[in-house]
């Protein structure tokens, strides 16, 4: 498992991963116009990773990288800072046919690893009760998981590595 930045050939290799293995609502922001990945929402899905190229010292603060396993792109991960400037929230998306193969716990710990590097000291991530492989991946890293029992949503908090090691080959390049 690698996390890799999105020049635009990532980009396009992430696209085909969403419009193959993913619906629109779960892996970008809503856009107005019919369902499905029309030629609008595939736009809209590239200005939107392409606005965040320039990381969590950007205007947005945040990064996205595509997340590949045996040289696939198979989905994306995400690091923004909140209010907080050491705090940074994360979010990963899977094409549905990589799920469940262990690629979400990995990201998630490369992505502690990216953290500490930026002078995080917490990561938050949002998921709801239903979504057992989150919540797996967050409990497999070490997660503080508060849940709401009256929405269904559950709030994690992890601790990213003190001294992180040097970026390692499955690291974000």
């Amino acid at each position: 498992m690698e996390l890799r930045r999105l020049d635009e050939e990532v980009l396009e290799g992430l696209l085909m991963v969403a419009v193959e293995d993913a619906e629109p609502d779960d892996v970008m922001p809503p856009v107005d116009g019919p369902p499905g990945w029309t030629a609008e929402r595939q736009q809209a899905f590239r200005d939107w990773h392409r606005a965040r190229r320039p990381g969590l010292t950007g205007p947005l603060r945040e990064s996205t990288f595509a997340i590949t396993h045996d040289g696939d792109v198979v989905g994306s991960a995400r690091l923004a800072r909140r209010a907080s400037h050491d705090v940074l929230e994360t979010g990963v998306w899977l094409g549905r046919s990589h799920r469940g193969r262990g690629i979400g716990t990995a990201t998630l710990r490369v992505l502690l690893d990216e953290a500490a590097r930026a002078g995080a000291r917490a990561v938050v991530a949002d998921t709801t009760t239903h979504n057992a492989q989150a919540l797996g991946a967050l409990r497999r890293n070490g997660a503080t998981l508060v849940a709401h029992h009256d929405t269904g949503d559950v709030h994690a908090e992890l601790t990213p590595h003190r001294t992180p090691p040097p970026s390692p080959s499955a690291g974000a390049r």
